[in-house]
């Protein structure tokens, strides 16, 4: 069976090279090649939010991913800067001191 095997990849993009649909062969084409990649490794631990926002990240222009990126380096640098208020009222309210030993 495998020197029946052929894993030459054929595009059928082309509708000048590929003119008309024989029919069985396209379904079974796409049914292979969908079937040969299989899911990676990576992909196989993601949630649907997760891809679906890959998806979002992948359809996006250059100047649109780099903004996305200054707005999250924005947003963690805010998050920095309210954690750090938040310990220096921690370590004013006493909050974080280390309790007394008992007598």
């Amino acid at each position: 069976d495998d020197k029946l095997l052929s894993f030459e990849k054929l595009d059928r993009s082309s509708p000048d090279l590929w003119p008309e649909k024989i029919p069985g062969v396209t379904e079974y084409e796409v049914g292979r090649s969908i079937k040969s990649v299989g899911t990676p490794r990576w992909l196989a631990d993601l949630e649907k939010d997760d891809i679906n926002l890959l998806q979002e990240f992948g359809s996006l222009t250059l100047s649109q991913l780099m903004e996305k990126v200054r707005g999250l380096q924005n947003l963690a640098y805010q998050l920095g800067l309210e954690e750090a208020r938040e310990m220096t009222r921690g370590k004013f309210l006493n909050i974080l001191g280390k309790p007394k030993p008992p007598r």
